[in-house]
């Protein structure tokens, strides 16, 4: 999402380069991300995927569609109409014949799921898409969904994009437990809340010292407070630690990191290798109460 607004071509190449000399091979993106209707991320992207070297066959592509990419009627949302001309957009821009996961950035609520399903189909059939994926959804969404592909003995969501971290964990009450019910996997977007988890930075490019982010520091200073000296006493980096707190929960496949610097993505690599004992996971839980799965979380 950082490429092109916040980092440079040439440092959005030399971090995918790094990425991949790091093991990482899952990259998420949107048609949306850059912010001016065409698509400035993804061609970022393809235009680091025509380099060559491999790049296109080491990396596990994902991006979405819903998000307006124009003024005229049809050019957002999930109608089969603009699903067929935002794959077709996304692929011009990646540089590639296909898309390993395309996922509806929110649900649409105007659309059939029917439809929708159809879509899908269509572009698996003709080669374009691998897989199919969810960001934003509900529970019920996501059963839904499913559970009209299988009556038509089609491959249903196979994947889920919630905002999900230690100040927000809404997710826990329904849409996890959906997602491991139905095989989903799981990718926390801001699981660092916007850098509110990642300690005090002096970095003036950092979403944290951004508007309603910089506000909700104040709203939590004491529970930050408390999160930023249990990092202390660890030894850890906040943010790694965040992260790394998100992959003990279960059934999250990965946390979607949004580097800047090369700086912030070996910093953030780091997580894989912080292992939280069950004494540091309370310790979080008591600053940063969870959900209970519903409905036990609000009834008896």
């Amino acid at each position: 999402m950082n490429f092109g607004p916040k980092t440079t071509e040439a440092d959005s190449f030399e971090i995918m380069d790094q990425a991949h000399d790091l093991g990482i091979n899952f990259f998420d993106t949107a048609d949306v991300y850059g912010w001016k209707k065409d698509g400035w991320t993804e061609s970022i992207i393809g235009r680091w995927f025509a380099q060559g070297g491999g790049r296109r066959d080491k990396t596990v592509i994902a991006t979405k569609a819903y998000g307006e990419m124009g003024d005229w009627p049809n050019s957002g949302r999930c109608s089969a109409l603009h699903i067929r001309k935002a794959c077709d957009a996304s692929l011009s821009r990646l540089q590639t014949d296909f898309i390993d996961l395309y996922q509806m950035h929110h649900i649409d609520r105007l659309t059939p799921t029917e439809e929708i399903l159809e879509a899908f189909s269509v572009l698996r059939q003709q080669g374009k898409v691998l897989y199919f994926g969810s960001s934003n959804f509900g529970a019920w969404h996501i059963a839904r969904f499913n559970e009209r592909a299988s009556a038509q003995n089609m491959l249903g969501l196979v994947s889920e994009q919630s905002i999900y971290h230690l100040l927000n964990r809404n997710i826990e009450l329904e849409v996890l437990p959906a997602c491991r019910e139905y095989g989903l996997g799981v990718i926390p977007w801001s699981p660092l809340a916007s850098g509110l988890l990642g300690g005090k930075t002096e970095d003036q490019g950092a979403r944290r010292n951004e508007g309603g982010t910089a506000e909700a520091r104040v709203k939590h200073a004491d529970q930050l407070e408390k999160w930023e000296a249990l990092c202390g006493e660890l030894g850890e980096n906040p943010a790694d630690v965040a992260l790394a707190w998100t992959l003990h929960q279960p059934g999250v496949t990965g946390p979607i990191i949004g580097p800047r610097t090369l700086a912030q993505l070996h910093g953030n690599a780091k997580s894989v290798d912080i292992v939280l004992d069950a004494e540091v996971l309370a310790k979080i839980d008591a600053i940063f109460p969870g959900k209970k799965t519903s409905p036990e979380d609000y009834a008896w």
